[in-house]
This record gives structure tokens, C-alpha cells and sequence, in this order.
């Protein structure tokens, strides 16, 4: 059974980054989804892709992948730069271009 452990990247949503720091173990589709005729909903028997396991640290998913039995694959998120701005650097006197309204 494959897993893939991550975590949750920061929505656009949200102001902060609160789910950001757990990582989550998902289970990988085993089969396909199907389209249900009446409503035409998708649906799947396998119900493991609802799955989430939260975890503190990376090294925590991983051992309960290993002690499970399951292949795992992590997914490693990348960082953000954090590029600080303030308002004052609009009227700065060293300030290349002309500031307008």
C-alpha cells in the first residue's frame, strides 16, 4: 500500500499558517473514481482516500509507515521567502522612480 506524507501548504484563505507545521499521511487512490449515473456524483469503494493521519514530526509518519508496512514517499515542502515591506519605503528619498497617487 502506497502513503504520502507531507505537509499542508498554506491556504490563500487564511492570514496565518497554523496546519502548516503537521504533517499529514494520506493513502494513495487504490482504484478509480467512477461517475455515479443519477446524480452524477464521483464516487469510489475505496474508502481510505477520506484517510488523514496528523502527525507532530515528519520522523513520527514515517515510523507508523514503517511499523504499518506501508511504502511511503515524503513530500518535502518548499520554503517561503519572506520578503518585508513597508508602507514608508513608498516615500523614501532614495527611492528610484517618482511616487503618484
Amino acid at each position: 500500500m502506497q502513503v504520502r506524507i507531507y505537509q499542508m501548504p498554506k491556504t490563500a484563505m487564511q492570514s496565518g499558517r497554523a496546519l502548516t507545521k503537521r504533517w499529514v499521511l494520506e493513502f494513495e487512490p487504490q482504484e478509480s473514481s467512477s461517475i455515479e449515473p443519477l446524480m452524477g456524483w464521483s464516487s469510489s469503494r475505496d474508502t481510505r482516500q477520506q484517510l488523514r493521519i496528523w502527525f507532530d514530526t515528519r520522523e513520527e509518519a514515517e515510523d507508523y509507515a514503517q511499523k504499518k508496512g506501508y511504502m511511503y514517499t515524503v513530500d518535502k515542502q518548499r520554503e517561503r521567502a519572506v520578503h518585508p515591506k513597508a508602507y514608508a519605503d513608498n516615500f523614501k528619498y532614495t527611492r528610484l522612480l517618482r511616487w503618484t497617487h
